[in-house]
């Protein structure tokens, strides 16, 4: 499937990373820079225009993590996927507050990152939505000037809090959302910390929108770092053509 205009910014010290990363996103139609340290990376973006960013966390000079803040001080709408080790949800978390737009954790399939580079640059490139228009994703209905929920043209009952929930990771659908962002939106930020507190309300919220709740499909769960709303484009059948392989890029 071709992608014009899609241009990235491969930004990984590993060059086994990149050796196996560029190939088939090159394949794919997307154009690929490559940078090997934060501070080419931030060089790179202040000079030249770009639709996304992968950034490795670890790496020499200033780091994953520093650079994602510097970027954020110049491009805050720039979607930066970050490339993570396995076990790493301090880093995880850490660069999901700092306004990453999602995470890949090494090793992974280039099928997987694919998709994750797709939907982020989507968002971005979506209509902006007015804070009261409808959100329908799959057969969940949220239109915030009624403050009412539907799934399959049902009401969904719901209180005050799992309707703030909802709302937040719908209008972030696809997109990893910490659990401390997320109980800050919709507590404060004194209750941050508060995480077993979220997952009980989660748990209520799974069994009035979920056919199965011990198996979601709309309410995700991303292991010790937060939750995400499954992106729309996931029922509406993106095919054979997305289909690259799934090799895994390791270490």
């Amino acid at each position: 499937m071709n992608q014009p205009g899609i241009r990235i910014l491969l930004v990984d010290d590993e060059s086994a990373i990149r050796r196996a990363l560029k190939p088939p996103l090159v394949e794919l139609g997307f154009q690929v820079v490559e940078a090997i340290r934060g501070e080419e990376a931030l060089q790179l973006l202040r000079g030249g225009s770009f639709d996304i960013v992968l950034l490795d966390v670890n790496m020499p000079g200033i780091g994953g993590i520093e650079t994602l803040r510097r970027i954020r001080m110049f491009a805050p709408r720039l979607p930066v996927l970050m490339v993570t080790v396995r076990d790493a949800e301090e880093e995880k978390v850490e660069a999901l507050d700092l306004g990453a737009d999602d995470y890949v954790t090494k090793p992974f399939s280039t099928k997987e990152l694919i998709a994750r580079i797709r939907a982020a640059v989507r968002r971005v490139r979506a209509p902006v939505r007015t804070e009261d228009a409808p959100v329908e994703i799959g057969e969940i209905r949220l239109v915030p000037a009624q403050r009412s929920v539907t799934k399959r043209g049902q009401p969904v009952h719901l209180t005050r809090k799992e309707y703030a929930i909802l709302f937040y990771l719908m209008a972030n659908a696809g997109k990893a959302v910490s659990n401390a962002k997320l109980l800050t939106s919709v507590w404060g930020a004194d209750c941050r910390e508060e995480v077993e507190y979220l997952r009980t309300f989660v748990r209520q919220l799974r069994k009035k929108i979920e056919d199965d709740p011990s198996n979601p499909t709309y309410l995700l769960t991303d292991v010790y770092v937060g939750y995400r709303f499954a992106d729309a484009q996931m029922f509406m059948g993106e095919t054979a053509e997305d289909e690259v392989g799934t090799e895994q890029v390791s270490l």
